[in-house]
C-alpha cells in the first residue's frame, strides 16, 4: 500500500489531510517538525512526502535540500500558507515534485498525490530496468586479453577521441562501445546505436541525418536523424563497413565540421556527438577495393580497439558460464542450475566460431533441456 508522510507543525492540518488520504486507502504517518520529518523520511521509504515550508527546528527548504542530497526516491510536495510564485519555482528547481498553497484545495491535493505516486513508480521501475540492463551488458572475464581491453577503455572513455572497434561477429564489440560511453562524461546523454548493415543503402542517409518534409515520396513530415537524437551523447555506428560511399562522405563531413544537413534540406545543423564505430570487416582491404573511404577510416580510427574472439580467451569460460546461468535462470524464473567442472572443460574444448553470442545460446539450450545438474555428457549432446 502506498505510504505518505505529512510534515507540518499544525496538528489540525496534519489530521485533516491524514483523514482524507486514509479514506483514499493510503498509509499515512505524521511528523510535527522538520527534524522529526527528516529522520522519518530517511528511514521510512515513503512514496510521497508532504511538507510545510515554515516549521520549527528545520524548515521545509532545508528539509528539501537534505532529502535531495541523500538521493531520496520519495516525491516531495511542498505546502505553505505564505505561498507565492517565487517559492513554488524555487522549490521545484530544488527537486520538489510540486507546490501547494494553503488553504489546501483537497481535489488538487489528491490529483497531485496521484501524479506523484505515478512518478515514484516510474523512478523505481527505471532503476530496476537499469540494473537489469547493466547485468545484461557486462564484460565478463579476467583474461589478459579482456583486461587489456578494460585498460584501454579506462584511458579512452574520459576523452572525446573517436574509436574504431574491430572483431569477429558476436565477440562483444557493442559491449565495448557501451562501456566507453558509460564511463565518459557523456554517460547521462543518449547512446544511439545504428546498425549500418540492417538499413538499406537508399535509407541510410535519412536514418543518420534525418529528412525534411517532402524530401522523397514517403517523407510526409520532417524527421530528425540519429546524429541529432544523439546530441550531447554518443552515436555507435555498428558494421560501418557496410555503409554506402555516399553516406560515408556525409559522415566524414559531420566529423570534420560537426555539422549535418538533413536529406532534402539546405540548413546546416550543428551537432555535438562522439562517434564510436565498429566492424567485423578488414577496412584496409575494403579501401584497396574502393569500397571504403581511406580519409574516413583515418578519421574514425583515432583509437583502434581489437576485441578478442572467445577462442582467444577460453580461460574466461567458467566465469561466462556462471554469469549466463544466473542471468538466464533468473529470466525464466527457475532455480539456478549447476554445471559440473567436466562440463566446463568440454565447453572450453569447443571451437566457438560464433563467439559470445553462440556461447550464450548454448548455455540457454542446456538450461532448458537438461536437469538440475548439467554434466559433460549433456554438453556433448546439446552444445
Amino acid at each position: 500500500m502506498p505510504k505518505i508522510l505529512i510534515i507540518d507543525d499544525e496538528k489540525a492540518i496534519r489530521r485533516t489531510i491524514k483523514e482524507i488520504l486514509e479514506f483514499e486507502k493510503y498509509t499515512v504517518d505524521e511528523a510535527e517538525d522538520g527534524q522529526q520529518g527528516l529522520e522519518m523520511a530517511l528511514k521510512g521509504h515513503y512514496d510521497v512526502v508532504l511538507s510545510d515550508i515554515k516549521m520549527p527546528k528545520l524548515d521545509g527548504n532545508e528539509l528539501l535540500n537534505k532529502l535531495m542530497a541523500h538521493g531520496t526516491e520519495s516525491s516531495l510536495i511542498m505546502m505553505s500558507g505564505h505561498g507565492n510564485i517565487e517559492n513554488a519555482v524555487d522549490a521545484v528547481k530544488k527537486g520538489a515534485f510540486d507546490y501547494l498553497s494553503k488553504p489546501i484545495d483537497l481535489n488538487r491535493l489528491l490529483v497531485t498525490i496521484r501524479n506523484a505516486m505515478h512518478k515514484s513508480t516510474l523512478v523505481v521501475e527505471t532503476k530496476i530496468l537499469k540494473k537489469k540492463i547493466g547485468k545484461t551488458y557486462q564484460m565478463i572475464g579476467n583474461s589478459l586479453a579482456l583486461n587489456n581491453i578494460r585498460d584501454m577503455i579506462d584511458k579512452v572513455a574520459p576523452t572525446d577521441a573517436r574509436v574504431l572497434i574491430t572483431g569477429s561477429n558476436g565477440s562483444g564489440k557493442e559491449l565495448v562501445a557501451r562501456e566507453i560511453h558509460n564511463k565518459s562524461s557523456r554517460a547521462n546523454a543518449p547512446l544511439i546505436e545504428v546498425n549500418c548493415a540492417a538499413i538499406p543503402s537508399e535509407l541510410i542517409e535519412s536514418e543518420l541525418f534525418g529528412h525534411e518534409k517532402g524530401a522523397f515520396t514517403s517523407a510526409i513530415a520532417t524527421r530528425k536523424g540519429k546524429f541529432e537524437l544523439a546530441e550531447g551523447g554518443t552515436i555507435f555506428l555498428d558494421e560501418i563497413g557496410d555503409m554506402s560511399l555516399s553516406a560515408q562522405a556525409k559522415v566524414l563531413r559531420a566529423l570534420q565540421e560537426n555539422k549535418i544537413t538533413r536529406v532534402g534540406g539546405d540548413k546546416e545543423i550543428k551537432v555535438d556527438v562522439r562517434i564510436i564505430a565498429a566492424t567485423n570487416k578488414d577496412l584496409k582491404k575494403q579501401i584497396e577495393k574502393g569500397e571504403f573511404r581511406e580519409d574516413l577510416f583515418h578519421r574514425l580510427s583515432v583509437i583502434p580497439i581489437q576485441v578478442p574472439s572467445l577462442n582467444e580467451r577460453k580461460e574466461d569460460i567458467p566465469l561466462l558460464t556462471e554469469h549466463f546461468v544466473n542471468l538466464i535462470c533468473a529470466d525464466y524464473g527457475m532455480p539456478i542450475k549447476t554445471i559440473t567442472k567436466d562440463a566446463i572443460k568440454v565447453l572450453q574444448q569447443k571451437d566457438w566460431t560464433g563467439n559470445i553470442r553462440e556461447f550464450r545460446n548454448v548455455i540457454e539450450r542446456l538450461i532448458i533441456l537438461c536437469g538440475k545438474e548439467i554434466n559433460d555428457k549433456d554438453v556433448k549432446q546439446f552444445a
